[in-house]
């Protein structure tokens, strides 16, 4: 072996890499970005998660637990009236957990204090994000025991307290809302679905049209009388009737290998994976517009699943996620997908429920389509 030939093959193969600006950038930047989201925005510790508070007590006592709960900074209590508002508020999103305080909150403390019972305060959440709830639930109760035991230890007016006795503190009742044995499987299939959608259709469909321009079919379809929006569903239509038939596949292996089917509508989970399916074979054309080579679009393809896996709540709660990642998140497709398909194959919503995230995913939809219509047209 000739070390010189060696150091100018090397050498030659340097070159060639920094050559290509695209390539050079995504050796550089994936690791990086891969890294900071890992350490910064994947954190498993419980910081200011949105906490609604129905405070049927209003006394002194129970407003100084609030108050005691928001200053360590791992929730922010957001008041509600009533019961209904609380469950919607956790259902939507707006807010992670809960809390219901009882009407006799104080006297509750005092007995407390005197041997008797303690106060039983509940905690509810949405236990179709399995992960999430338990960390907000082992986080909640620990601070209620020690803020309860602090309240019934000292008169919130600051006068003596009676003799302590018998258990101190307060009770924590906790119930889960649409999954009470916190079952991840349910909440990883359904969150599976976007992830594959995503991935493999964008793929396929970059690898594809890139391959067909290389091989110089692409463009003599280009010049025939078909327009470009014939081009695009001739080409999208095809593979969005394979992939909506994975989809049903999909759910029918999960049904009767896993024993996850959906809670809702059926034939409306399919109808809204195929219309995503569509979406994301619009985004894979947009990237093979965009590409020189088989390998560049295979690298965007690449790329964008990072953010996907990590940012869009497949795997990783985004209720936990600081605020600036999850305004980011609204931004990706794959995120109001799976939100979808987590609302279908565990809560049972159905059309109306969800109108505000099939607007979102229409919206991206059409756009997606737009641009990847323009993108034909330029290559034309």
């Amino acid at each position: 072996m000739s070390w010189r030939r060696l150091r100018t093959l090397i050498r030659r193969e340097v070159r060639a890499t920094l050559r290509d600006p695209f390539t050079a950038t995504i050796l550089v930047a994936v690791p990086l970005g891969a890294l900071l989201i890992f350490g910064f925005v994947l954190s498993t510790s419980v910081k200011h998660l949105s906490l609604a508070v129905l405070d049927a007590n209003g006394t002194a006592a129970s407003r100084r637990l609030v108050a005691e709960l928001a200053a360590t900074g791992t929730f922010d209590p957001r008041p509600v009236s009533t019961r209904a508002e609380l469950e919607r508020a956790l259902v939507s999103g707006r807010a992670s957990v809960a809390i219901v305080v009882p009407p006799d909150f104080d006297r509750a403390l005092r007995r407390a204090a005197a041997g008797g019972r303690p106060p039983e305060i509940q905690v509810l959440y949405d236990g179709g994000e399995a992960v999430l709830a338990g960390n907000a639930e082992g986080f909640l109760r620990a601070q209620l025991a020690s803020v309860g035991a602090t309240l019934a230890a000292t008169d919130v007016s600051r006068r003596p307290a009676p003799p302590r006795g018998g258990r101190p503190g307060v009770d924590v009742a906790t119930r889960a809302l649409f999954n009470p044995t916190l079952d991840g499987t349910r909440f990883m299939v359904s969150g599976t679905f976007g992830f594959v959608l995503s991935f493999l259709t964008t793929l396929i469909t970059a690898v594809s049209i890139v391959n067909e321009r290389l091989a110089g079919t692409f463009e003599q379809l280009q010049v025939t009388p078909a327009t470009s929006l014939e081009i695009f569903l001739g080409k999208i239509l095809p593979l969005g009737a394979v992939f909506a038939l994975d989809v049903l596949l999909m759910a029918l292996v999960a049904g009767f290998a896993l024993g996850v089917w959906p809670q809702g509508n059926i034939l409306f989970f399919l109808v809204v994976s195929t219309f995503y399916v569509l979406v994301s074979l619009a985004l894979g054309l947009l990237f093979s517009a965009t590409s020189s080579t088989a390998a560049e679009a295979v690298q965007k393809t690449v790329v964008f699943s990072i953010p996907l896996v990590q940012l869009s709540g497949f795997a990783f709660p985004i209720r936990n996620m600081p605020a600036f990642f999850r305004w980011l998140t609204e931004l990706f497709p794959a995120t109001h997908y799976i939100r979808l398909s987590r609302a279908i194959y565990v809560r049972a919503e159905g059309p109306t429920a969800l109108l505000p995230e099939i607007g979102f995913l229409v919206l991206f939809g059409a756009v997606l389509i737009v641009l990847a219509l323009r993108s034909l047209e330029t290559r034309a």
